[in-house]
C-alpha cells in the first residue's frame, strides 16, 4: 500500500521518482532531450525511446527533420550522457500506412493535410504509448509545448504558456484516456530561450541544435516531389479556369497548387489579381477567382475529438474560438453539433483560405484550454 502522506512528485504520482518509470519520445531534437535529462536528473526511471518512421537513408544529409538517421544519433548520445537506457523502434511500416499514405491521397484530392496530427494521433499516441505501457511504464512524457493540468474531471489540455511555441493545434486529437497517461514537462515555460538554457545546464550535445522546420518527410517543403514519388502521374498538366469555366492558361499538374495561392499562377495581366480558390482533381482543373471568394464563414467538420466536460452533442451549440491554420490566431465561433462527432462551424467573421484537409481547433473563449477539434471537409 502506498502511503497517503507521501506527497506527489512533479509527475503527479505517490511515490519516489526512483519508484517512477517514465517513457520519454526522444526525437533527438532540443525539447524531448531536456525533457529526458531533466526526468533522469530528478531521479526518475527513464526509458527513451526514438521512433525511426522513414527510410533515413536519404534523409541522413538533411538537417532540421525529426526522426532522421542523424536524429536517432543525436537521441541516443543524450541517453549515454545522461545515463539512462535507449532504444529505437523500426515505426516505417506504420508511419507509411498511418500517415504517408493518407497525406498523398488527401493532397491529389486538392486537400492541404497535416501529417504531423495524425503522426501523433496515430503513431506517437497510438502505438508508441502502447509500448510505454508494455514497458510498465507509470505515464509517457514528450517535448511538446502544450500544459496538461487537472481539473474537476480529470486531466485538461491547455495551451503553452509560450503562446509562439505552442502546439495545441496539432495535439487536439489527444484522447481523454491518453491524456489521462501523458505528461508535457516543457508547457509552462516562458520561452525557448528557456528550453535551451535547461540544455546547457544539462550539458547536452544538442543545446544548439537548430529547430525543425520542415514536414519530416517532406524535403525542404517540396510537398510535389514528394507526391510524385509516391503516386506517379500525379502531376498531370491541366487548365487554369476562372469560376465561370473559362481557361486562363495551362498549369503543370494540381499537385503544384493550393487554396489561396496567388503567385506563379503564369496568368498576370488580367486585372485584379487571381487567387486558387478550387482544386478540381477529377477534371485536373485549378479554379482561380478574386480574393472575396476565399472568405469562408462556415466550416463542415468531421472525426471531432471532445475534450469539453459535457457530451459535445448534448448542447444545440457552443461558443468558442477555433483556429482553422496552425500559424493563425484563434476566432470567435459558433460550433453546432451534428452528431457526437460532426459539426457545422460557423465563424463570426469570414476567413480566408479556409481548406480541407487543415484542422479546426477549439478553444474555450476565456481561458487557455483546449476543447478539442476535427478535421475540415467538403461536405
Amino acid at each position: 500500500m502506498l502511503d497517503h502522506d507521501i506527497e506527489l512528485n512533479s509527475l503527479g504520482f505517490a511515490k519516489p521518482p526512483s519508484q517512477t518509470r517514465v517513457v520519454v519520445a526522444m526525437s533527438g531534437g532540443v525539447d524531448s532531450s531536456v525533457v529526458a535529462a531533466q526526468l533522469a536528473e530528478e531521479g526518475y526511471d527513464v526509458v527513451g525511446v526514438t521512433l525511426q518512421l522513414y527510410d533515413h537513408g536519404a534523409a541522413l544529409a538533411k538537417k532540421g527533420a525529426c526522426c532522421a538517421g542523424l536524429d536517432i544519433h543525436d537521441a541516443r548520445r543524450v541517453a549515454e550522457e545522461m545515463g539512462f537506457p535507449h532504444y529505437v523502434l523500426d515505426y516505417e511500416n506504420i508511419f507509411k500506412d498511418a500517415v504517408i499514405d493518407e497525406f498523398a491521397d488527401s493532397y491529389l484530392a486538392g486537400a492541404t493535410p497535416v501529417p504531423c496530427i495524425r503522426c501523433n494521433e496515430r503513431v506517437k499516441f497510438k502505438d508508441l504509448l502502447q509500448t510505454a505501457r508494455d514497458l510498465e511504464a507509470d505515464c509517457m512524457a514528450t517535448g511538446h509545448y502544450i500544459q496538461r493540468k487537472m481539473g474537476a474531471n480529470g486531466a485538461e489540455l491547455h495551451c503553452a504558456t509560450d503562446a509562439n511555441r505552442d502546439q495545441s493545434y496539432f495535439l487536439f486529437s489527444t484522447t481523454p484516456e491518453q491524456l489521462e497517461y501523458l505528461r508535457f514537462p516543457l508547457g509552462h515555460l516562458p520561452s525557448k530561450d528557456a528550453t535551451r538554457a535547461l540544455a546547457g545546464k544539462y550539458g547536452l550535445s544538442v543545446a544548439d541544435k537548430p529547430d525543425s522546420q520542415d514536414i519530416c518527410f517532406v524535403p525542404n517543403g517540396n510537398y510535389a516531389s514528394v507526391i510524385e514519388k509516391l503516386r506517379p502521374g500525379a502531376a498531370e498538366p491541366g487548365d487554369i479556369v476562372d469560376v465561370d469555366g473559362n481557361v486562363l492558361g495551362k498549369h503543370r499538374g494540381v499537385i503544384h497548387y493550393t487554396i489561396g495561392q496567388r503567385r506563379g499562377l503564369g496568368i498576370g495581366g488580367l486585372g485584379d489579381p487571381l487567387y486558387v480558390v478550387r482544386l478540381d482533381v477529377d477534371t485536373r482543373r485549378v479554379i482561380v477567382g478574386p480574393k472575396e471568394l476565399l472568405a469562408t464563414r462556415v466550416i463542415p467538420v468531421r472525426e471531432i475529438n471532445w475534450l469539453g466536460d459535457e457530451p459535445f452533442d448534448s448542447q444545440s451549440e457552443w461558443n468558442v474560438m477555433v483556429k482553422v491554420r496552425s500559424t493563425r490566431p484563434p476566432r470567435e465561433a459558433v460550433i453546432r453539433p451534428l452528431s457526437a462527432t460532426t459539426a457545422e462551424v460557423e465563424l463570426l467573421a469570414a476567413e480566408e483560405g479556409v481548406s480541407p484537409g487543415q484542422a479546426c481547433v477549439f478553444y474555450q473563449p476565456d481561458g487557455s484550454r483546449i476543447l478539442g477539434g476535427g478535421w475540415i471537409w467538403k461536405g
